[in-house]
Order: C-alpha cells, then structure tokens, then sequence
C-alpha cells in the first residue's frame, strides 16, 4: 500500500532513484542493525555505519567474524572491515566488501553528532510505544466500573 503521493511505487523509478542516489542518502540507506546490548541501551535498533564501528558479521562465508569498520565505501555500497580480507592471483591482499544490512554493529564510535542522533531516534521510538496504549485502570475508569484491583 502506498502512503505518500509524491513517491514513486514504479519498479524502474525505484531502482534508478536507489542507484543514482547522492553520498547524503547512501549514508542512510547504508545503515545498520545495533547488537541486543546495545538496542536495549540505546532503544534504537539501527544506525547509519561509519568508520571506526566494531560489528560482527551474520550472514555469508564471513559469519561469525569481528572486526572494525576500516572504509564505508558508498560508491560501491558496501564497507571494508579490518582482518577480513583475500589474496588476489599477483600475490597482493585486498578488503572483502561487506552490505551493511549483513552485519551487526557489536560497538559505536561516539560523538557529540552521533549522541544527539542516538537521543533524537530513542525519543521517537518512546514517544510511539506509549501512543495507543491502554492500562487495565484506563478501562476500567472508562466503563465506570470497579477496577480489578477493587474487585480482589
């Protein structure tokens, strides 16, 4: 179902504004998931990726490997992770290039920037977990009856 008049659901249109896409927006659509320690800390459950992360990655011939963020190649959308790498055919070694989306951020690199993003995305997220909710007094104040708590 679409939502938003001025955005296109055409697959070709699509396709075109996702690969001709500025540095600006490839740094968003580059994002990825934060570990359970963190999302539970943060309650954010993605970030853009940036250099000096650590991450861990889940899917492919690599899973299971740790290492820190050493390029987030947008050009190519993918980044180089440290220690994960091949060796070509003349003898030279070369970073693998990783999506984002396959890997799991296990340590930020915090700033100031990054903090307020952090804060900004949590309160969000808090102010949408409350919204359409419910507490059994909520009901019960709202039929006029006794709440459960007076019944035992």
């Amino acid at each position: 179902m679409k939502y938003n008049p001025r955005v296109s659901s055409s697959r070709r249109k699509c396709r075109k504004a996702h690969f001709t896409a500025p540095s600006s927006v490839r740094r968003l659509l580059m994002s990825a998931p934060l570990s359970v320690e963190l999302r539970n800390k943060h309650n954010v459950r993605s970030v853009p990726i940036r250099k000096d992360d650590e991450v861990q990655v889940v899917r492919g011939s690599y899973k299971g490997r740790e290492g820190k963020v050493v390029q987030v190649y947008r050009k190519k959308w993918v980044i180089h992770i440290e220690r994960i790498t091949r060796e070509k055919v003349n003898g030279s070694t070369v970073n693998v290039g990783l999506n984002p989306s396959k890997v799991v951020i296990t340590k930020l690199k915090l700033d100031k920037d990054r903090k307020a993003l952090l804060d900004r995305k949590a309160k969000g997220r808090a102010a949408d977990k409350a919204k359409g909710k419910f507490t059994v007094e909520d009901v019960a104040a709202a039929a006029g009856g006794p709440s459960l708590q007076e019944i035992d």
